[in-house]
């Protein structure tokens, strides 16, 4: 079993080809807790796997809700072969160290730890306009993703592709994240056309509709900017530099 966060496609397109690669399947987070799944029961030897990006260095705080609630009921023959993937546009901070102390509280052992440098879609940040760039970003990320595909389906127990900093620049950094949550910092534009997927997709579900225009009735969201990115008519804006920043979802995912 893989289980997957992806706003973008990013860390999506990873899990999927994981999963092509090792007979499994790759199941998004978000679906999984809103279909209210039971414990993830495993079979001897079994792969639980997980895929996420790193957000300001960190785990995304609805990876982190997730791993903390997960259940999981594994043979006593044979332990799993645990591992975690990290998509990243810089770094991947601590999330490993984050991802490997949350399975630890389950009494699993994350052996296979990995990450994959791709398209980094904070906008508030990156200019992703120049859509060549991006896409070049993204072809070059294809022989790291085969790396890593090879190194799950042998089960091997390693490092690879990560790009970690020293732990106290990685605590400094997601100490920001509570702030950057803040949803007062979405607009919206006279484009919009009440298409309602903003809403729809959400995964805090902190967008509703009203008078056929989205409004952010939580103070706080996960801050993945999926509302932004897939946003048919480009009409959600995120601070002051997201306009002129342009948009991005993987070319080969199914969001």
């Amino acid at each position: 079993m893989i289980f997957y966060f992806s706003a973008t496609g990013n860390s999506q397109h990873v899990a999927q080809r994981i999963a092509a690669a090792t007979s499994d399947v790759a199941t998004s987070i978000v679906e999984w807790e809103r279909a209210g799944n039971p414990a993830v029961r495993l079979a001897a030897g079994e792969r639980l796997g997980f895929v996420t990006p790193v957000y300001f260095w960190g785990l995304p705080t609805v990876v982190r809700r997730f791993v903390a609630q997960l259940r999981v009921e594994v043979a006593d023959d044979a332990p799993p072969y645990v591992f975690y993937v990290s998509t990243f546009g810089t770094s991947s901070g601590m999330v490993h160290t984050m991802m490997r102390r949350a399975l630890a509280a389950h009494g699993l052992n994350l052996q296979g730890r990995f990450g994959v440098r791709m398209v980094d879609t904070w906008t508030p940040f990156f200019d992703l306009s120049d859509k060549e760039k991006c896409r070049r970003q993204t072809l070059a990320a294809e022989p790291r993703i085969d790396t890593v595909v090879g190194l799950v389906a042998q089960k091997v127990c390693t490092a690879w592709g990560n790009r970690p900093v020293p732990a106290f620049l990685a605590r400094l950094e997601y100490s920001l994240y509570p702030r950057q949550r803040q949803t007062r910092r979405f607009s919206v534009t006279a484009d919009c056309i009440g298409c309602n997927l903003c809403a729809t997709k959400c995964p805090a579900r902190a967008i509703e509709m009203k008078d056929n225009r989205p409004v952010w009735t939580k103070p706080e969201c996960i801050c993945c900017l999926g509302c932004l990115h897939r946003c048919p008519r480009f009409a959600i804006r995120y601070g002051k530099h997201t306009a002129r920043h342009g948009q991005f979802v993987h070319p080969q995912a199914h969001l």
